[in-house]
């Protein structure tokens, strides 16, 4: 059964690879993303995982950064399910074989970490992302962790939507047994893990719930890039307390109707 699915799993990267390949060049950004949408849902209905929104789902209107706590590489195609959105990656994903060049044709935005220069041109580009009207998602932790906590956030790209005058919109993932709805670090990718291994974890795995929590979104003020981000990690911090049952929406937010949504084929 885990060969037939590992088997299909190639098969389904073939596919989008063959989707880039052939049709982004003639679409639209609306198909495209129509298109990033229906891979990711079958990517992981293969990996046995389903979505679930904890609404409501706050509207930011055109250009937003959304914000997350980082688990596993699956974070990229859960949030894809959600909305397809712009990404920030380490540059070393861009040599990875086929996946790097499929984060690229997908929009995926590259930065060489350690080089203040190369900060100053993704800051721009995703400046221009924004006011073009695209959601870009940052992971502002720089890592990976099992999801029990949220690692202080690095303020150099909160500068973007400052500049920009965009709002900052807070997400939170959790990863939990389906059945029993427990916490599973079974997608953790951290420590000296490799992909295929956090891959294989999943598979063994019994169904797995991705959950998606939304905090209302923030605007920058005059403490600057290190304020928002303390700000946007504090919004992070109260809505993973939320997913894992130990502490009430924040004060003034309106009471999460959980909302699921099945990894299927069928675009929404």
């Amino acid at each position: 059964m885990i060969a037939l699915r590992k088997l299909a799993l190639c098969l389904h990267l073939l596919r989008g690879l063959l989707t880039c390949a052939v049709l982004f060049p003639w679409l639209g950004k609306t198909s495209r993303q129509w298109h990033i949408r229906r891979w990711s849902r079958r990517l992981l209905r293969i990996c046995g995982v389903d979505i679930e929104l904890i609404g409501p789902v706050p509207e930011t209107g055109r250009g937003a950064m959304v914000v997350a706590n980082h688990i596993s590489w699956l974070d990229i195609f859960v949030m894809h399910c959600w909305e397809p959105s712009r990404f920030v990656a380490k540059s070393e994903i861009r040599d990875w074989p086929l996946i790097g060049w499929l984060c690229e044709q997908t929009g995926t935005l590259f930065i060489e970490r350690g080089r203040k220069r190369d900060a100053h041109r993704v800051l721009h580009d995703i400046t221009d992302c924004m006011l073009q009207g695209d959601r870009v998602c940052v992971f502002p932790e720089g890592t990976t962790t099992d999801g029990t906590d949220v690692l202080p956030f690095h303020a150099n790209l909160m500068q973007a939507p400052i500049s920009a005058g965009l709002p900052v919109l807070p997400v939170a993932l959790r990863y939990c047994d389906a059945a029993t709805g427990e916490r599973t670090v079974a997608p953790a990718y951290i420590g000296d893990l490799t992909l295929l291994q956090t891959l294989d974890a999943i598979l063994h795995s019994p169904p797995i719930t991705a959950q998606i929590a939304f905090g209302q979104p923030l605007q920058a003020d005059d403490g600057g890039r290190r304020a928002l981000a303390d700000h946007a990690r504090e919004a992070v911090v109260a809505l993973c307390r939320q997913l894992q049952g130990n502490a009430p929406l924040p004060a003034g937010e309106p009471s999460a109707t959980p909302a699921t949504t099945t990894a299927t084929d069928n675009p929404v």
